[in-house]
């Protein structure tokens, strides 16, 4: 398939609205300010302990690909992400392969969000089912997206704000028991970080795996590309900011947890940082982190559903999926509609059909290869095809692209198996609508306006 340019779509666009505060909200918004929360017990099983560790491995690992997608996005301001940069820099084919894998993406971190915060809604009301809570937080879900893209905005704030609140009530609690009962030398404070009774490589390898979980959603803040005023400046600087502020907060949280609770055994792991909260701050501190991490979910998973419907949204306009169902946008609130509740649906449907954990590897599987592609994307763009190369130009993509291989092949068997299933249907679905690639996708002009 070529590179070939087509007309602009008759009908209405999408509105730049949104600055780089609102952006860099709604990319923490959609990570959660309080993401290491529900991964601690996880990881400091995994680890044995070093939870800190592997939160800042992981941010050094997501500091390169959040430069590929900031460069990316200077260069191809498109709300397609990852698919439209793969798609116009290297080849269609591979940005349609890349784009159908993001799906998954896209799609199961509301699944995720819907299935936890169900069950914590359940810890909460138990009389009411698991299947009427997940019917109520989709239906919400759906409903908070298609209010439009500056209600979805200052929806983020107020999110953000509680959430905040939260975390400061959390690290006021840890110290007051810290002074109360402080370690006894040098060696436990340090021990977060690096202890020698249980630190080995392959420990902390794994269980920065699955820390790297704290940082997946940034991409995000690019399938807003078309909706940011200066895309080119703005896009780059909210996802370095993005990936750095959530290091700095998720680090400070785990190590203040590990500082009051030094084991890495719980009553519940899933739940683990609610027992520390109430370790540290009694009952009343525990149902408050439990509240406030259903209230994060219901954030991450709205803000995913928002970005899944634009990512469709790019995919239809490129005729890359049916353009009349997926490229069309309401003409009163300036969002794809139909997107929105065609994921809402999806959601629903997944929430019913898979576990928590298999849901996040599925997450996993689409985000890595999203990941790939923009690294992939960034090397070429930059250092082959640009007559000034640099040597970051080099390095960055590359330790960028490498990390996010080697944390794809660490996932599950059953996750790399169901997800090798979706991405050959996307391949054959992809043959038939392009005749096997001949045809060419119809590539749609990108507004380069910062209006």
């Amino acid at each position: 398939m070529s590179n070939t340019q087509s007309s602009s779509n008759s009908g209405p666009g999408l509105k730049r609205v949104l600055g780089l505060s609102s952006l860099v909200l709604y990319g923490i918004i959609l990570i959660q300010p309080t993401a290491p929360m529900p991964l601690f017990g996880a990881v400091a099983g995994l680890a044995g302990g070093h939870v800190v560790t592997t939160i800042i491995i992981g941010m050094v690992g997501m500091l390169f690909t959040a430069i590929s997608y900031g460069r990316m996005g200077n260069v191809y301001p498109s709300s397609g992400s990852a698919y439209s940069y793969v798609s116009r820099e290297i080849h269609p084919a591979l940005g349609y392969f890349v784009g159908w894998g993001m799906i998954f993406d896209y799609v199961m971190n509301p699944v995720i969000c819907v299935i936890w915060v169900s069950k914590a809604a359940m810890n909460l009301i138990p009389e009411i089912s698991f299947p009427v809570w997940a019917i109520a937080f989709t239906v919400l879900f759906t409903g908070m997206n298609l209010r439009g893209i500056e209600a979805s905005s200052r929806t983020n704030y107020v999110i953000a704000t509680g959430l905040g609140v939260i975390i400061i009530l959390f690290l006021g609690a840890a110290a007051r028991y810290l002074f109360l009962n402080p370690p006894e030398g040098i060696s436990d404070w340090t021990r977060p970080f690096y202890d020698p009774k249980t630190f080995t490589f392959s420990a902390v390898s794994g269980g920065a795996s699955l820390a790297v979980l704290t940082y997946i959603g940034f991409d995000g803040i690019s399938t807003l590309s078309e909706e940011v005023r200066n895309p080119r400046r703005n896009i780059l600087l909210a996802s370095v900011l993005v990936c750095i502020i959530t290091g700095i907060l998720a680090s400070v949280q785990v190590y203040a947890a590990q500082l009051v609770w030094p084991g890495t055994s719980f009553p519940d792991q899933d739940t683990a940082f609610c027992y520390v909260a109430g370790k540290a701050g009694g009952l009343w501190l525990f149902h408050a982190v439990n509240m406030a991490l259903l209230i994060a979910s219901i954030g991450s998973g709205s803000g995913a559903q928002l970005g899944a419907g634009r990512l469709l949204y790019g995919m239809g306009r490129d005729h890359a999926i049916p353009n009349k169902f997926f490229g069309k946008i309401n003409p009163r609130t300036r969002i794809p509609s139909n997107n929105i509740i065609l994921v809402g649906v999806l959601t629903l449907a997944g929430a019913f059909l898979l576990t928590y954990p298999m849901g996040a590897q599925l997450l996993n599987f689409g985000a890595l290869i999203a990941f790939m592609g923009v690294n992939a994307s960034s090397f070429v763009h930059y250092f082959l095809r640009k007559e000034k190369k640099t040597f970051g130009h080099l390095i960055i993509p590359v330790l960028g692209f490498s990390i996010c291989l080697y944390l794809w092949f660490s996932l599950g068997i059953k996750a790399k198996i169901v997800g090798m299933c979706w991405l050959s249907a996307g391949v054959i679905y992809g043959a038939y609508r392009t005749s096997w690639f001949r045809k060419p996708l119809q590539f749609s002009p990108i507004d380069n306006s910062n209006d």
